[in-house]
């Protein structure tokens, strides 16, 4: 992973995994304030179920005239404090000893208190019962670690799938930056080659050598470098190549297209053979010349020295057959899409074939591809669906 990729990883992962863990965290905050005033509901109304329970052991004995003696309450975490309206300890079992009386309710640190109160005009001693428990200040700790611990283990589970779906995101955009690098390197490659006889034509021409030779060599190049930008341009502005049908002779454009390719073959010293019926076909010419071009250009470009094409129309199927290098068997369903190519060490950089293909699919055509390592390779198109 490059540095790009690292920043732009790092970015989409700062700003999914923060935005969702704020909210998360939001929402988290929502949940924890509503279950706090609930504990604190639930502990505030046990506390006054158990003074009134006090109050009234205490009233019930002084009915009876009998002396009113404390015992411990059922909840385990509850205790009380009997005080008279001097605030004087009549019993006690609370473990602080720090009471606010002039309260009905209210917490410290460790303990929730409840203060309820006794008429003393009844003529009891007890004024005051105090409730105490610390289950609203455990049951609250047990809360913030519950929250604490949802937060933490669904940030690192966000962050993962963050991560997880940055990975996914990025991987179709990093093949198509090393797809465009390759694409570059080997136009590079593909270029060189033309522009090179070019230039070593030029000078040898300049010197007054091999007019003739250097001539063919010059005209070969610039055919090749304008086959190239030709299919640069298609493929970079297809989606405005609007299709201009017209009524076309097809064994014509193959001689047209024989007669630009010859000086090309010529260096490789390949033989072209046609066997053309006359056809009449109804099709945007330029595209039909992008399929002529470079199913042309490609046979020339994989065949032998000294080899041969044949180019026929027979039975309403265009062949085009070469006698060169192959495709391996396993190759043969890629090389229609972009960028792919059958053998690197032939050059091109894998935008022909991918032309042809969105041709023959726009006018609905059947390409067929018949291959077998140094044997050759035979391309055929059933053209009845565009005939006149």
């Amino acid at each position: 992973m490059n540095k790009n990729e690292k920043k732009s990883l790092f970015s989409f992962l700062l700003i999914y995994a923060g935005s969702t863990v704020l909210m998360l965290g939001v929402l988290l905050y929502s949940y924890y304030i509503n279950e706090l005033q609930a504990l604190d509901t639930h502990c505030t109304i046990q506390m006054q179920s158990a003074a009134n329970k006090i109050r009234g052991d205490i009233l019930k004995a002084y009915m009876d005239k009998k002396t009113f003696n404390p015992s411990k309450l059922k909840e385990n975490s509850m205790h009380y404090g009997l005080f008279s309206k001097d605030k004087k300890k009549i019993y006690s079992n609370l473990f602080n000893k720090n009471l606010k009386f002039n309260n009905t309710s209210y917490f410290n640190d460790t303990h929730s208190f409840h203060i309820s109160t006794i008429d003393e005009n009844m003529g009891i001693n007890i004024k005051y019962i105090i409730i105490e428990t610390d289950q609203l200040p455990n049951d609250v700790k047990e809360l913030k670690l519950i929250m604490i611990s949802i937060l933490i283990f669904s940030s690192i589970f966000i962050i993962f799938i963050g991560y997880f779906l940055a990975k996914l995101l990025l991987k179709p955009i990093r093949n198509k930056f090393e797809v465009l690098d390759n694409f570059i390197k080997d136009s590079a490659h593909e270029l060189n080659t033309p522009v090179s006889i070019l230039l070593a034509s030029s000078s040898t021409l300049k010197q007054g050598r091999h007019e003739k030779k250097m001539l063919k060599y010059i005209i070969s190049s610039a055919k090749q470098i304008s086959h190239i930008y030709n299919d640069i341009h298609f493929l970079a502005f297809d989606e405005k190549n609007i299709s201009l049908d017209e009524i076309i002779n097809l064994d014509e454009l193959i001689y047209e297209c024989i007669d630009f390719y010859k000086d090309i073959a010529l260096i490789k010293n390949i033989k072209i053979i046609t066997k053309l019926e006359k056809t009449i076909i109804l099709i945007d010419k330029m595209k039909m010349q992008k399929i002529l071009n470079n199913l042309l250009s490609n046979a020339i470009k994989y065949s032998k020295k000294n080899g041969q094409i044949i180019i026929s129309i027979k039975d309403n199927t265009l062949s085009i057959q070469d006698f060169g290098i192959g495709i391996k068997q396993e190759d043969q369903k890629m090389i229609f899409k972009r960028y792919k190519r059958g053998d690197n060490n032939e050059g091109g950089f894998g935008i022909g074939l991918d032309i042809v293909s969105k041709v023959v699919k726009e006018y609905n055509l059947t390409l067929h591809l018949n291959s077998k390592l140094q044997k050759g390779s035979t391309f055929l198109i059933d053209i009845k669906n565009i005939l006149k």
